[in-house]
């Protein structure tokens, strides 16, 4: 695929306007008589309240027993679940110079409004580290961000000493990851691994034909996102080159081969970002008028909306229903296999993307999970505990603990007995800041 910048163009100037000046959290909030579901592992805590202080959790308490202060922001939380907020670790966001100013703000909003508090944004622009910095100063509504500079792809030089200068400059300027994209030549990649590790700094994304799935291991992926690479090692030496991850090698794949493919993952420590969404929203059965009326799609642009049209009615054309039908078949098996196998799984979507409006395409990717074969607690896992286990900030992020940044969604239905819960937002908390159903809708009405 060739490289993807943020595909949406959203909103209206009224919404720059909107989330330029924002409003200090309140000091202390209190969130009073919430079933909690803390995902430091699979549990209820009912009639809690939770307590958050400057920005941070400062007590989990039974809602009998707590005390909360004056001065405090009370929500009622009344029939009501509580989570750590969502991430979405394949995430792509505008640049926010000129033209596009506005639109980088605009999409970080559509993330927050549904609930995501941390995202991985995949593929760079120097841009980002204002926008990056503003967030974590709380002058836009934003999530936390890290950061994957420029790709690296078919374009980018090739020769060791630019491949290691590339590599070099983007450590410098303060990237946490290397992206890679399809098209990297052999000779480059192993130039690239071999920096990065000079460098320390890790590298995700594509796994280019010329490396393939068992170097990609090798070399130790930090992730390999949209399961990349794992078709072509199922398929028999020999086959023409994947198309779109693999469907066109679905019918000569050998599935025996999956467990030892899962092994090798877990062996590697390399973590996968599925996003089966973007799969399944081109190669699945829904005629391209049902995807079209997706409520979401008022947020994107009609002109990205119309190609989307076009390239699900050349897949459609290019492949039977039954053979794109095996396609996600096999690859929700794969994600199955991946997850039981301990292989980490974080939630990704690639959003925007073709039918992947930022944060909404989120919800559909966890029920996508489900629909593979994980629990909703484990497919809840994937976009909150688990990341920060990836990441390395669980005493940060990822639970409902004390201590823990005050990044919360709050649903009107529990999300355990039916995943698609975590859709039903009654409200969002982003560093202690909170916002109401009606701020989130007003807010979206403002950027449409």
């Amino acid at each position: 695929m060739a490289a993807k910048g943020a595909a949406v163009t959203l909103g209206m100037a009224g919404l720059v306007a909107t989330l330029a000046a924002q409003p200090p959290p309140a000091a202390i909030v209190a969130i009073e008589h919430v079933t909690v579901i803390p995902m430091d592992r699979e549990r209820v805590l009912a009639d809690r309240t939770v307590l958050v202080r400057d920005g941070r959790i400062s007590d989990v308490v039974s809602a009998a027993a707590g005390a909360v202060p004056a001065s405090a922001q009370r929500i009622d939380g009344r029939g009501h679940f509580l989570i750590p907020a969502l991430a979405e670790m394949h995430a792509h966001v505008p640049g926010a110079s000129g033209a596009t100013a506005g639109s980088a703000e605009r999409v970080l909003f559509l993330y927050v409004a549904n609930g995501i508090g941390t995202i991985r944004s995949m593929l760079g622009d120097p841009s980002h580290f204002a926008l990056r910095d503003r967030a974590r100063r709380g002058e836009i509504v934003a999530p936390t961000m890290y950061l994957a500079g420029p790709s690296f792809n078919a374009k980018t030089p090739t020769t060791p000493d630019a491949v290691a200068a590339r590599v070099a400059e983007q450590k410098a300027a303060g990237y946490e990851l290397l992206k890679i994209h399809p098209g990297v030549s052999r000779g480059a990649f192993e130039a690239l691994v071999g920096a990065a590790r000079r460098d320390g700094i890790r590298f995700a994304g594509h796994v280019p034909a010329e490396v393939g799935l068992e170097r990609a291991l090798e070399a130790k992926y930090w992730t390999i996102d949209h399961l990349d690479g794992y078709l072509d090692a199922l398929a028999p030496p020999g086959s023409p080159p994947a198309q779109m991850f693999g469907v066109n090698l679905v019918a000569s794949a050998d599935e025996s081969r999956i467990p030892a493919l899962v092994a090798k993952t877990k062996a590697a420590g390399t973590w996968v970002v599925p996003t089966q969404s973007l799969v399944e929203n081109g190669y699945g059965a829904e005629e391209p008028d049902v995807l079209r009326a997706r409520p979401e799609m008022r947020y994107a642009n009609p002109a990205d909306v119309a190609q989307w049209v076009e390239a699900k009615r050349k897949n459609a054309a290019a492949f039977p229903l039954e053979q794109r039908q095996r396609y996600i078949g096999l690859r929700r098996r794969l994600i199955k296999a991946l997850h039981a196998g301990g292989v980490g799984v974080l939630l990704g979507s690639d959003a925007p993307q073709t039918w992947n409006v930022p944060g909404f395409s989120i919800h559909r990717e966890l029920a996508m999970y489900v629909a593979a074969g994980l629990t909703p607690y484990e497919a809840l896992a994937t976009g909150t505990r688990a990341v920060a286990a990836h990441l390395g900030t669980l005493r940060e992020s990822g639970t409902i603990e004390q201590g823990r940044r005050a990044d919360l969604v709050l649903l009107t239905g529990n999300p355990l007995q039916d995943i698609g819960h975590t859709a039903h937002i009654a409200g969002v908390m982003i560093g202690g800041r909170w916002l109401s159903r009606s701020e989130i809708d007003r807010r979206l009405d403002a950027g449409r």
